[in-house]
């Protein structure tokens, strides 16, 4: 069984530690876990990883944000996968800094890497793990704060949310997306 992971970012050494480029975190963090490399493929970084006789193609487009789709369909293509199983990683300023919400569809909620995945795939209907980077700026603001640094405060709870994502990233590739988001989705809700 063969999953695309697609972590969404900018590349580049300006959008390195940005909130946008939280997908490309949490890829890296997995890759490092698990001594894995990623190379410069078409389109993007990948690395193939395996667990638990699954194999997941980990990929960070190169195609920056708003050309997402065009790297997310070829490695879709190229690797014969199927849409359930992809899952896409973004960040996401609707949700309060820390929430993660996995979701089997849905609509872009006007980010604009999601917006050119479902304009290039032609559906929505694809699992996409949404990784909450509050909403604390000023009008007229979102693409200062999206591009800008973590905080302080930020900084120090990352490393335990990007560890809960890979856990999620395992759960979607061996117990489904239903069951994944029973787990993880509820345990927010209940402040657990």
């Amino acid at each position: 069984m063969k999953y695309l992971i697609a972590g969404l970012g900018n590349p580049g050494v300006d959008y390195e530690n940005t909130r946008h480029n939280i997908g490309y975190k949490i890829l890296d963090a997995l890759a490092g876990a698990s001594n894995i490399v990623f190379s410069d493929k078409r389109y993007g970084w990948v690395a193939e990883y395996k667990y638990k006789s699954r194999i997941f193609i980990l990929l960070k487009p190169t195609t920056f944000m708003n050309l997402s789709g065009r790297a997310v369909n070829y490695w879709l293509q190229k690797e014969n996968i199927e849409i359930e199983n992809l899952l896409v990683l973004a960040d996401d300023l609707a949700l309060p800094f820390g929430t993660l919400r996995l979701r089997a569809k849905g609509s872009d909620a006007g980010h604009n890497g999601l917006k050119n995945i479902n304009e290039v795939l032609g559906r929505q209907d694809y699992a996409r793990l949404r990784f909450g980077i509050g909403d604390n700026f000023r009008q007229g603001q979102q693409v200062d704060y999206v591009l800008s640094e973590w905080d302080k405060e930020e900084k120090k709870e990352l490393p335990f949310l990007i560890d809960k994502c890979v856990d999620i990233i395992h759960s979607f590739g061996t117990i489904g997306i239903t069951m994944t988001m029973n787990q993880f989705n509820q345990r927010k809700q209940n402040g657990q």
